[in-house]
């Protein structure tokens, strides 16, 4: 029996990483939709959690726990579940891989694209393949290799980037110069904090902008994507590279440079995308967008921004998930210039970019 009742005309909702701002912006985007849900936060930790908004909470094991799978299914049993939404990338490639065993309904990628979109540098080789725009980039050898590979790189390029291969956040990354650099920045990972050389990807360093490109899309057809460019980012001014993924400040844009790269990685990862697709690009030193991953199957931690403006993507992926079917919108509905302001622990704002400088100046 549910633990409590469940109105018929609600969609009940199960949201992993509840603990976490990405799933708490999810969170707040369906309570912006005309739809009416009941949200059921469930995290890791007991901890964490406590920093969701949902009223109903519970704690489920990790995903790379055996229990996992059976955990879930009891949480979607005990609440009346409808969909489940898990939005951490480990536990989405675990959910994946094991959809036809969970007892709800999701709206996830192929198992295929989830895993390919999961490693960086594999995914990188096949956007290659696909005529992709995408930074030169060779997954790490060994540690023996790594500062002869960096090295040949940079014959090619003033600076290299060295990355965890899975990972969000910018994960394991540093901007390098010199081989000896990336060998001793891996060699830090693999001592501290036990990852492998082979865990580790380096490509070309793209000093342009960076722009984001989150969509929907249902049996194959695009229902909705937006574009938004990385203006400012958290504590950027901390990190050796000056960014961290998470922007403070980002904008709507509208370019079909930007638009394009995004669908064509699309299409290259998966033939009949289904799900969530958000693809990160970056502008090399000539202007030229760059696809340099794809998160497939979540949202963008900031997925509350676009929610904001009228475009909710969280509401149209549950709807599609209860196989409601989705109107198409098209591409970039936003109005351009719409600025999404956030900082840690002062919440976030939506502002118009004729509005961005409206006080007295006194100098």
């Amino acid at each position: 029996m549910p633990i409590s009742g469940k109105d018929s005309a609600e969609i009940t909702v199960l949201l992993t990483g509840a603990g976490g701002s990405a799933s708490e912006n999810v969170l707040d985007s369906l309570r912006r939709a005309e739809t009416k849900y009941r949200v059921i936060g469930a995290d890791i930790s007991p901890v964490r959690l406590h920093l969701s908004s949902a009223i109903e909470r519970c704690i489920v094991p990790s995903a790379s726990n055996e229990r996992y799978i059976p955990s879930i299914n009891l949480a979607c049993e005990s609440f009346g579940v409808d969909v489940l939404h898990v939005q951490p990338d480990v536990e989405v490639r675990t959910v994946g891989a094991n959809k036809a065993s969970v007892d709800a309904r999701t709206f996830l990628p192929s198992a295929e694209a989830l895993v390919l979109a999961g490693d960086k540098a594999n995914f990188a080789e096949a956007m290659s393949r696909a005529n992709v725009n995408v930074p030169e980039s060779y997954g790490v050898e060994s540690d023996e290799t790594i500062e002869l590979q960096v090295e040949e790189m940079l014959s090619r390029h003033e600076r290299v980037w060295v990355r965890a291969r899975v990972g969000a956040g910018a994960r394991g990354s540093l901007p390098v110069s010199t081989g000896i650099q990336a060998r001793n920045w891996v060699q830090w990972w693999v001592t501290e904090k036990g990852l492998r050389a082979h865990d580790f990807m380096i490509s070309e360093m793209l000093p342009g902008r960076e722009f984001a490109f989150q969509s929907i899309w249902q049996n194959g057809t695009l229902i909705a994507g937006q574009s938004r460019e990385r203006v400012e980012y958290l504590y950027g001014f901390l990190t050796p590279s000056g960014q961290t993924s998470t922007p403070a400040v980002a904008r709507t844009v509208s370019d079909d440079k930007i638009s394009s790269a995004a669908l064509d990685s699309i299409l290259a990862l998966d033939a009949h995308p289904h799900g969530i697709y958000c693809v990160d690009i970056k502008e090399s030193a000539d202007g030229t967008p760059k696809v340099t991953e794809i998160n497939a199957g979540r949202f963008f931690t900031t997925s509350n921004f676009f929610a904001a403006g009228g475009l909710n993507m969280p509401d149209m992926a549950m709807r599609g998930a209860m196989g409601d079917a989705l109107t198409p919108i098209g591409l970039n509905p936003l109005d351009d210039d719409l600025y999404w302001i956030r900082m840690v622990d002062m919440n976030y704002r939506l502002v118009p970019g004729a509005e961005l400088d409206r006080w007295v100046h006194f100098e």
